[in-house]
């Protein structure tokens, strides 16, 4: 794997790490947990966290990320599918999501229109350029289930929560 250059930063996608998992979370859906995980790969000297952006358990990881951010040297990419992701979104899930963006060190959008695929492509995006996948896997079905599914067949560390 080759790095990357994100804002003067030199990334490693062997020190990089994807997160995945559903928009919906169950009632079993531990934060603590995810804090946890986090903390453990950034102890294992990952610092790059690439995020989907999407509802749910996205949104989960970024605002842990952030607030670990602010006593860890990491860096948070948010690796948008499409320019109007954020169309079907409430007023309040659009003001948060933009807000997100703006807090993130990179934003990589992936393409300027919805298609059926750049979900799939975005996802496919962050396996490429990571070694290590924290995922949210609850059903055998869909994007999550797809992405965990490469993750495993390109032989990434995944921490399932």
């Amino acid at each position: 794997m080759s790095e990357l250059l994100i804002n003067d930063k030199m990334i490693n996608p062997c020190k990089t790490c994807a997160v995945t998992g559903h928009r919906g979370l169950n009632k079993d859906f531990d934060n603590d947990k995810l804090v946890s995980a986090l903390k453990e790969v950034i102890a294992d000297g990952y610092d790059c966290f690439l995020i989907g952006m999407a509802l749910g358990f996205d949104t989960e990881c970024f605002h842990a990320l952030e607030e670990l951010r602010k006593t860890e040297n990491i860096t948070l990419i948010a690796c948008v599918p499409c320019k109007d992701q954020d169309k079907k979104f409430t007023e309040e899930q659009k003001k948060e999501y933009k807000r997100m963006l703006s807090s993130a060190d990179e934003v990589t959008i992936l393409s300027d229109v919805y298609t059926d695929k750049c979900m799939l492509m975005r996802n496919k995006y962050m396996i490429d350029r990571c070694s290590a996948l924290i995922a949210y896997l609850r059903r055998k079905t869909g994007g999550t289930f797809y992405t965990v599914n490469y993750a495993e067949k390109t032989g990434k560390k995944i921490i399932f929560i």
